[in-house]
């Protein structure tokens, strides 16, 4: 079975693919989106794979996000994979699928930082590294509100012992999801809403840039059109913090609800200060806390940690639950890829934004049944 690239008259085939397994659907709006990728386009990169079942019908997927990334003046190219699912008409072709991810061209990098316990051997065996040596099987996460948590343990655990007295129903909602969130900010931080050419964040952008590590591209361009993706439910909440009138730092979180039996949490997708300026981190992390109190989430959660980050946190990695336990974080570098030591990922670089499921706030507003979300036979990349 031999993969194809993926064309957009694929993508309502690659929905059912993905209902087949109790993942989240994108809308054809959506996959539409993810495909006018302005990084995907600088190169001709594909958009991902699928192999053909016997009825002409996607019967495997693999995504590929193809990110910008800076090193001082230097553009290049990462890819980060996504929603690896083989069905049992493909069985066999998840080898064949890794292979054509791991060997595409034009990229330094080819990575996951969001495999599940169950699929991260897979990388190993294709030549992808665990990744941050210290930190590629850590994720983070502090309590808001431990009560839906431990409802959460319960609900799961009835699935595990009988899962046909689970209904369709989507648990643990309330009345804060959705609602425009006022949350107590800390001096100095603010709520960024302006990405223009020549906004605050923009000369945030370029300063960062400037110190000579390896970023994911953040620059204005590239999160006008990550703002845009049109299954979000509610917009990511973007923080600043601001010194002398400039932007020192910032963060971006989104809430999410992984399955029905989950509590909604708030997921930081980005968090990232100017040098000097690291005594930020802890601030906007207090921030994000405050938050994720107004909008209703359980708890905060930070799923990609790099070392140089951890030291940032402050008292925020001593009062961290450690969580993950297995190498969610992958690599396969190329030859003549920049020394690994000067890119420290965050969520962002992942496929996170992309793949998270938002909180449903449909379900609440209309009274929507929704199934349970399982990984099913599927492997995420």
């Amino acid at each position: 079975m031999t993969p194809r690239e993926i064309i957009e008259g694929d993508y309502p085939g690659v929905q059912a693919l993905h209902r087949s397994v109790g993942w989240p659907e994108r809308s054809l709006a959506g996959w539409r989106w993810l495909h006018s990728n302005p990084a995907r386009l600088d190169i001709g990169a594909p958009a991902g794979w699928i192999v053909d079942g016997p009825d002409g019908e996607p019967a495997a997927h693999v995504g590929t996000l193809i990110q910008r990334f800076r090193l001082g003046e230097r553009r290049l190219h990462g890819a980060t994979g996504f929603n690896i699912i083989v069905s049992a008409a493909a069985r066999g072709s998840s080898r064949g699928m890794l292979k054509t991810f791991t060997c595409q061209p034009g990229v330094f990098a080819r990575y996951t930082f969001n495999a599940n316990s169950k699929s991260q051997p897979l990388y190993v065996r294709h030549g992808m590294q665990a990744w941050p040596e210290q930190t590629h099987a850590l994720k983070l996460s502090w309590v808001i509100d431990p009560l839906p948590l431990a409802i959460s343990r319960l609900w799961r655990r009835l699935y595990q012992a009988a899962p046909g007295l689970i209904g369709p129903r989507e648990r643990l909602m309330n009345d804060r999801l959705g609602r425009i969130a006022r949350p107590t900010l800390p001096e100095g931080v603010t709520i960024l809403t302006d990405f223009g050419d020549r906004s605050l964040y923009a000369a945030f952008w370029e300063a960062l840039a400037s110190e000579g590590r390896l970023l994911a591209d953040r620059s204005p361009e590239v999160q006008r059109w990550r703002l845009q993706d049109p299954d979000l439910s509610q917009p990511p909440l973007v923080l600043a913090f601001e010194r002398d009138g400039a932007v020192a730092a910032y963060a971006m979180a989104m809430m999410a609800k992984s399955n029905i039996l989950e509590a909604p949490v708030l997921e930081i997708l980005d968090l990232e200060a100017l040098d000097g300026h690291a005594d930020a981190v802890p601030v906007l992390m207090q921030a994000l806390m405050n938050a994720g109190r107004a909008m209703g989430a359980a708890k905060l959660r930070l799923q990609t940690v790099s070392p140089r980050m951890l030291p940032r946190l402050g008292e925020f990695a001593d009062s961290a639950r450690r969580e993950g336990g297995w190498g969610h974080c992958h690599v396969h570098f190329s030859q003549d890829a920049p020394d690994p030591a000067l890119w420290s990922p965050t969520p962002y670089d992942g496929d996170y934004a992309m793949c998270l499921r938002p909180v449903p706030l449909e379900v609440r507003r209309q009274g929507v049944r929704a199934p349970l979300r399982t990984s099913g036979a599927a492997s995420k990349a």
